[in-house]
């Protein structure tokens, strides 16, 4: 339970004492560990890796941020909205698919980013979503583009594609509300 806990009743010194003494008395043991930890190790990623600290983006195509958002047009309708946007041109791609899996999103490669960017892709750099795993992984191995993962719970080194989804949420919702009459 921990000394913690129970300052509640008494002082800290007092409950560490107390606890020590139970143990010494072979009243109270400490649980068997049974090696299985809380915390969530990470998977191992075939070709996905940390950008690096040195990793220098110049010129269209060196860096092309990638993400989801959920899409709410009505009520019980939800779509899932692919972003890719260059980091250097700002140059924008997106597509709306009723679900996000890896094999959409290998898709999203072909018929989305290097058919409508008018710059070769270099890199690729996503979130660690499952949508960014497995097929979309082999694809952009097989064409050689080189793939990043942000560390989790850090959107902000997601940034520029995380700030064009805010921008056009913002903008569709202007366009939703009607002015009074």
């Amino acid at each position: 339970m921990g000394k913690g806990k129970l300052v509640v009743l008494c002082s800290t010194s007092m409950v560490g004492r107390i606890i020590r003494r139970l143990q010494e008395r072979g009243v109270l043991r400490e649980p068997i560990r049974n090696h299985l930890s809380a915390h969530r190790r990470a998977i191992k990623r075939p070709y996905a890796t940390r950008k690096p600290k040195g990793y220098r983006v110049i010129q269209p195509g060196d860096l092309v941020q990638l993400d989801t958002i959920d899409i709410r047009p009505l009520p019980g309708v939800v779509f899932k909205q692919f972003t890719a946007r260059d980091v250097v041109s700002r140059w924008d791609v997106l597509q709306a698919h009723t679900r996000a899996t890896s094999r959409i999103t290998s898709g999203f490669i072909d018929d989305g980013i290097i058919a409508r960017m008018p710059f070769p892709v270099r890199a690729i750099q996503v979130d660690g979503g499952s949508e960014f795993r497995d097929l979309f992984e082999e694809e952009c191995q097989k064409r050689r583009i080189k793939l990043f993962v942000s560390p989790p719970h850090s959107p902000k080194l997601n940034g520029h594609v995380e700030r064009a989804q805010r921008t056009l949420l913002r903008n569709s919702m202007r366009s939703r509300i009607v002015p009074p009459t």
